[in-house]
């Protein structure tokens, strides 16, 4: 047999250096090259609309604490209150001596929050996601999901080992084509409410119909529309009167809520095979009880705090009637706004640029974004004042992109 000449050996490495360093520094060398290097920035002060990194104070436009709770006196005095009578650590999986009424009265708020009959907790978003969709489906089975769902979608679909079809964003008429087209045991839409690097909204009555007329289940990530649509700010699916017409919701606590973790609404049936299968909650240790108190003083606040949404879409309409006089092309969505440069050398100048006047925007990069479409990401909070959403806009002004 011929040897295989596309793979050659390495030849000798350098003194002291290991094998798997040596891959390191290659495709590091490859990612500087390209622009697409990512480093760490440690904060120096708690999240909010002014936050200090480096020993400087600017304007914060990256967080996604949508309603400034992540520094709320009151989410974090139920927080100190659960730390002294639960202590900071869980211990074990939920499963195992991890699970506490603080856990189990969270998701009781939750599913009343979500107007749905249960609710199950994960560590974080990701999780949810990457459990769910193992859980409910298998080899057999086939998962339909926009080209443009967050990252843990896609892998959740991946590690599921159900048959993959990728339909092209918000393209409902490609999905029937799909659906219609693809046969199997299970079949299983899944899609973003609000996508978190453009902001828009994904079609919900048209997938509904949609899943309805094929036998499809549908599972929706209302990560980026929790507390920031609908009356009560439970999401898109609540502002389209849809909640009963999905299958399976997730949110997040790290958001809007201003906390870490995530969760899931669905029936009780279909919280219990989770509960059962999902291989992040079963093998987690569980969310200390602590952030679990925290998250219930958050969702009472998101529910009863109209003033706070009102100040947000305030800060968003703003920023919105901005943009478009910058001539940027922007509508009043969500609370992220994309401003697409193109290639991630130009994207990281300009978050430079606007560091310079005391902005934190930053630039988003492949794989993030598809290629072409590096770009700076806004996000608006309720924190914010309007003279700081002027100032982002004079920053974008003095960009002249």
């Amino acid at each position: 047999m011929a040897p295989d000449t596309r793979y050659p050996h390495p030849g000798p490495l350098p003194e002291g250096e290991g094998v798997c360093t040596a891959w390191a520094r290659a495709e590091l060398d490859s990612l500087v090259s390209r622009g697409l290097k990512r480093v760490l920035e440690p904060l120096d002060s708690p999240q909010g609309p002014l936050v200090r990194v480096g020993g400087e104070t600017f304007v914060n436009f990256a967080s996604n604490d949508y309603l400034g709770l992540a520094a709320s006196p009151s989410v974090r005095a139920a927080a100190a209150a659960a730390l002294e009578t639960q202590g900071l650590g869980s211990g074990a999986s939920r499963l195992v001596v991890g699970d506490t009424s603080v856990h189990q009265r969270l998701e009781t708020r939750l599913a009343s929050f979500e107007r749905s009959e249960a609710a199950l907790l994960f560590n974080s978003g990701y999780a949810a996601n990457v459990g769910t969709l193992q859980a409910l489906v298998g080899p057999e089975d086939a998962v339909f999901s926009d080209s443009l769902n967050h990252a843990s979608l896609i892998d959740g679909c991946r590690l599921s080992r159900a048959r993959v079809v990728v339909y092209p964003h918000a393209d409902v008429e490609a999905l029937e084509r799909a659906l219609a087209a693809t046969p199997a045991r299970r079949r299983l839409v899944v899609t973003d409410t609000v996508f978190s690097m453009d902001g828009d909204h994904a079609p919900l009555r048209e997938i509904v119909r949609v899943c309805r007329a094929h036998g499809a289940a549908l599972l929706v990530d209302e990560a980026h529309a929790t507390g920031v649509l609908g009356a009560r700010g439970a999401g898109l699916c609540e502002e389209l009167g849809l909640c009963d017409a999905v299958d399976v919701r997730m949110g997040t606590l790290s958001k809007s809520l201003g906390g870490l973790g995530a969760y899931i609404c669905a029936s009780r049936p279909v919280v219990e095979l989770v509960l059962n299968r999902a291989r992040p909650l079963v093998y987690s240790t569980a969310l200390p009880a602590a952030l679990c108190a925290a998250a219930e003083a958050a969702v009472d606040i998101v529910e009863h705090d109209d003033a706070l949404r009102a100040r947000l879409w305030r800060n968003i309409r703003r920023f919105s009637a901005g943009l478009r006089s910058l001539g940027f092309v922007a509508e009043p969505r969500s609370a992220i706004f994309p401003v697409i440069v193109g290639e991630p050398e130009r994207a990281v100048a300009a978050s430079r640029a606007l560091r310079a006047r005391g902005l934190l925007v930053k630039a988003i990069r492949p794989p993030t974004v598809p290629v072409g479409t590096s770009r700076l990401r806004f996000c608006l909070s309720a924190a914010h004042t309007e003279g700081q959403v002027d100032l982002a806009l004079e920053g974008l002004r003095s960009l002249n992109l």
